[in-house]
Parts: structure tokens; C-alpha cells; sequence
């Protein structure tokens, strides 16, 4: 077994801002080529309904049913440029914060809510794919993977550094259950789940 000092040093390091910010900057540059992807696709369907994705494996795993759908284009565009403008922001305070900068309060707290939004829409988006579309995008699950990742990540910072508007007790709290790792199997179990929902119902499809 690990003795006590590796698990030490294996809980510094997760909490060093090199491996935060390291993590959150890998997923952002996974979301947005999964974006960059999406997008090109959706301006190909859009000049040709008809047209065979490279992702339209069969009718379980097809990115070209969810793109055709009405929750593909929700605020009347695709979804996938929100992508496009969000997850370079996220490269920027990943990339910045590396270097040793320290952005306002204010600002990490904007990213924060915008974020969240960000996490909130793209499960809302799976569990239309899941339940309604019945279908599911091999891409869009990369999104909803790394956006899980990168929310996560900034979470863990605005958590530790006393960002977040929370009354005291629970701001206490929070960083108590961070500092444990806690968040680390939240959201390893949280993953677990959802990869459970996707392997019970879909591959039995695909058999």
C-alpha cells in the first residue's frame, strides 16, 4: 500500500495550481476541438440535410440525428459555436494562470456563473439526446466530458481561494471537502453514473 507520505504528496500536487490549471486547460482544448468539429458539421448539414458524418457510425451513435434536431440549435444557431467563444476564455485563465497570474475576484466569479451555465446546458443537452433524440453524438459526449472536467476544475480554485459568495460555514466546509479530495470522487462517481446510463441503455442497441 501507499505509504502516508506519496498519498501527501499525491494530495499537493492535485491541489498545486500547476495541476489544476494544467487539467483545466487540457479539457478546454478537448471541448473546443469537439466544438470545432461540431460546428463544421452543422455547416455541412446545413447546405446538405442528406450528408453522411464521419460520427454517423450507426443509428445508436450518430451525430447527424442529434445535429438535425431542434435541441441542436436551441438560441437559433448550433450549439456547438457557444464552444467556440467559451472554451478559449477558459484556455486563457488556464494559460494565464500557469504563468503565475491572479485574476479579480469579480472576474473568476463571472467565469464561475457563466461556466455553470455552461455545465447545466451541455447535461441538459445530453439527457435530450438520451431520453428524447435517442440518439447519442461521440463528440457532444466529449463536450459534456471535458465541460464536466473544466467545471470541476474552476470550481476547485474559486472553492480553495474564497471566490464564491458563501456564507462562511459552508465556504469552511467546501474547502474542508476539497482539501480531502473530496470533489475528485464526487466527480469520478458522477462520470461513473452517467457512463453506467450510456453502456446500459445503448449498447445492448448496438449488439
Amino acid at each position: 500500500m501507499p505509504s502516508s507520505g506519496t498519498l501527501a504528496a499525491v494530495r499537493r500536487l492535485r491541489q498545486s495550481n500547476g495541476w489544476i490549471f494544467t487539467t483545466m486547460l487540457i479539457s478546454a482544448l478537448i471541448s473546443l476541438t469537439a466544438s470545432f468539429v461540431l460546428s463544421v458539421d452543422a455547416v455541412v448539414l446545413a447546405a446538405d440535410p442528406q450528408a453522411a458524418l464521419s460520427c454517423n457510425i450507426n443509428a445508436v451513435l450518430s451525430c447527424g440525428t442529434v445535429a438535425t434536431s431542434w435541441q441542436a440549435s436551441l438560441f437559433g444557431f448550433p450549439n456547438a459555436f457557444l464552444g467556440l467563444v467559451a472554451e478559449p476564455v477558459v484556455i486563457t485563465i488556464a494559460v494565464a494562470s500557469l504563468g503565475g497570474v491572479r485574476f479579480p475576484r469579480w472576474f473568476m466569479l463571472a467565469a464561475q456563473v457563466v461556466y455553470t451555465l455552461g455545465v447545466v446546458f451541455a447535461y441538459w443537452l445530453f439527457f435530450q439526446a438520451y431520453f428524447v433524440i435517442g440518439a447519442l453524438c461521440p463528440w457532444c459526449l466529449l463536450v459534456t466530458l471535458s465541460t464536466t472536467l473544466v467545471f470541476a476544475s474552476l470550481t476547485h480554485v474559486n472553492v480553495r481561494d474564497g471566490i464564491l459568495l458563501l456564507p462562511e460555514r459552508v465556504s469552511r466546509t467546501a474547502r474542508a471537502l476539497i482539501a480531502h479530495d473530496l470533489d475528485a470522487v464526487l466527480v469520478g462517481v458522477w462520470l461513473t453514473v452517467v457512463t453506467a446510463m450510456v453502456v446500459v441503455k445503448y449498447v445492448p442497441l448496438m449488439l
